[in-house]
């Protein structure tokens, strides 16, 4: 089982990889070969699922690369191929053939296999390495038409905004070497540290968790990934990035509770969200952001469930979510290629005229709304139910961001069932590899409902493991259900007007609480002009200091080679010429004249013996 467990992972990644650097010559055979890859993934996940394989393999001294799957591990795999096959089938006929479909599928490929490695790591070094790639990836498929720049600036924001937060996993990872208590860096002995060390692990793994999964207050990257293609957001809303973090906070569960603090700052943060940004999706009159803005108050239930401790109700809700998103950014995209528009207005009349798209749109909307007997009504009531057991304020708040899910989810169905001035009532079909993939995501809005009561809940409370979770009494299925068919059904009856806000605020809302400005105020315009400073700095001063050092040397040494060269000539010439007279005297005495040198003798002799006599 373990070979399966690598093959699981390495799979997407080296298929991807090999389509992403064959480029064009392959674009005819990467749909066909992207797809066969996908299935055969979730074939392996859901063998893998059931065995629970345990993989180690030497990295670093020390620090083995783990991968595993367990309960939460399993049922994720499962979902993210399950959903990676659905979307890559869908995008057969949404990427034409005129695209760069070789890089798309290659790179959806390696989005899907960094997730994969994602869920299934045991330590943090590996963890972190997917996280990377997961992340590249991603700016790669938002920018997937490069030669926009609009699209390569929402790329940029989004991977810039991201990357920023996933700082925070590696502040965690230092602290947790630093500590010397966390051993490998497994997930398991993070809660072995203490104290200060403890506490910087975990706001680590938040602030990272928060970034990737569009938390406030770092939602705003995920209205600019609407840039990218459909099926790109589909997959990176649904089941993928975006809810990578809210899965790691779920995974990582006892390090907040063992904080004192972690949970209830995890807790609070994705109730506001889910409240918050339920309002910013209220607002929205384009349906890709409609959809963004709800996915990231959908994923807000999630960080409540983790940060209050219902990790069985934030799994469910995971699972459900997954199914409901996808379903509804593919039929956006659809909707998008057929019609050329996203806005709401432009909409209007859509579901009438592509019968197939609206009818699965429809169960998309209804299950995001909480309508019975869709997956997420059932499932955000038992994660409500933990939240309860909590802290009676989080259940409140979260109950009015599931309000809030119905009257954005109710003002989308309203615009695309409204008839038209000029009806238009014929099905325009999708193509086969469309349809195929809309009415399976839609069947499991409908199916997954029965994972959250008895006996399949007790089932997969079991498979996750850990403590019993509350359980949510008849009452509070019926209150919720009720209370999303009676919002619903007002909206519809009495249309968007019924939604009207003070001007001030539905701008505010609309732009997304104006979070990227902010942001760009706040952080990017001081660092640009603190890096605008420094470059000035760098230019009027360093360079010129340099430069004039340079110049001043320059001088010096021509200085020193004009005055060294005189005087090491003068000696040269002075000590040649002391040779040669030298060696003009010592000529003199050579005349070849035998009483000369008899004479000459005679004298050094006398010189020799008064020396001696002196020296006596």
């Amino acid at each position: 089982m373990s070979a399966l467990l690598w093959a699981l992972v390495a799979l997407p990644l080296t298929v991807g990889t090999l389509l992403a650097i064959a480029g064009r010559p392959v674009d005819r055979y990467a749909p066909g070969v992207a797809v066969g890859t996908a299935v055969a993934a979730l074939g392996l996940a859901v063998a893998v699922a059931f065995e629970h394989p345990r993989v180690e393999a030497p990295l670093l001294e020390g620090l083995p690369a783990g991968l595993a799957v367990d309960g939460l591990s399993g049922l994720m795999v499962v979902t993210v191929t399950a959903v990676t096959a659905a979307v890559l089938l869908f995008s057969v006929a949404d990427i034409g053939p005129g695209e760069a479909r070789a890089r798309f599928f290659g790179l959806m490929l390696l989005f899907s296999g960094a997730m994969l490695t994602t869920v299934t790591a045991t330590t943090l070094p590996v963890l972190l390495m997917a996280w990377e790639v997961m992340g590249a990836t991603s700016w790669a498929l938002i920018g997937y038409w490069w030669r926009d720049t609009e699209r390569g600036d929402a790329a940029n924001t989004a991977f810039l905004t991201t990357r920023a937060a996933d700082l925070g996993l590696y502040l965690a990872a230092g602290a947790a070497l630093a500590s010397g208590q966390a051993g490998s860096l497994a997930f398991e002995d993070l809660t072995a540290t203490t104290g200060a060390w403890s506490d910087t692990i975990t706001a680590g793994v938040i602030a990272a968790a928060f970034g990737k999964s569009a938390q406030l207050p770092f939602s705003f990257w995920l209205s600019r990934a609407m840039q990218g293609p459909s099926p790109v957001s589909a997959l990176l809303h649904s089941a993928t990035m975006v809810v990578a973090g809210a899965y790691l906070l779920l995974r990582l569960e006892p390090l907040l509770a063992q904080s004192g603090w972690g949970g209830q700052v995890v807790a609070w943060t994705g109730a506001v969200t889910a409240l918050v940004l339920g309002l910013v999706a209220v607002a929205q009159t384009d349906l890709k952001q409609l959809l963004a803005a709800s996915t990231c108050a959908q994923i807000g239930f999630m960080v409540l469930a983790a940060g209050a401790g219902a990790v069985t109700g934030g799994t469910l809700q995971l699972i459900a979510h997954a199914a409901a998103k996808s379903l509804a950014f593919l039929v956006a995209g659809a909707w998008l290629t057929a019609l050329g528009t996203k806005a709401l207005p432009a909409l209007r009349g859509a579901a009438r005229r592509h019968r197939t798209a609206g009818i699965t749109f429809t169960v998309a909307a209804l299950a995001l709304a909480g309508v019975p007997p869709f997956a997420l009504w059932a499932a955000k009531d038992v994660l409500l139910a933990g939240a309860l057991e909590d802290n009676a304020a989080l259940y409140i708040v979260g109950s009015a961001g599931a309000v809030l899910s119905a009257v954005y989810s109710a003002k989308a169905l309203w615009f695309v069932w409204q008839p038209v001035a000029v009806p238009d009532d014929r099905e325009q079909p999708l193509p086969y590899a469309a349809r195929l993939p809309l009415a399976a995501l839609a069947v499991a809005c409908a199916a997954l409902t029965v994972t959250s009561f008895p006996p399949v809940r007790d089932a997969v409370e079991r498979v996750l493991g850990g403590e019993a979770q509350p359980s949510p009494y008849v009452w509070e299925f019926a209150l919720s259900g009720a209370l999303a068919v009676a919002v619903s059904a007002v909206v519809w009856i009495r249309g968007p007007q019924l939604l009207a806000l003070p001007s001030p605020i539905t701008v505010l809302a609309s732009e997304w609480l104006r979070l990227e400005t902010a942001a760009r105020t706040l952080l990017v315009n001081p660092v640009l002009r603190l890096a605008d400073a420094l470059a000035a700095f760098d230019d009027r001063v360093l360079d010129r200091t340099v430069e004039g050092t340079a110049r001043g040397s320059v001088r010096l040494a021509q200085w020193t080679n004009a005055q060294a060269e005189r005087l090491v000539d003068g000696t040269v010439e002075g000590v040649a010429g002391g040779a040669r007279a030298l060696g003009r005297w010592a000529r003199r005495p050579q005349t070849g004249q035998l009483h000369q040198y008899l004479a000459q003798a005679v004298a050094a002799f006398i010189v020799l013996a008064v020396v001696l006599v002196l020296v006596r």
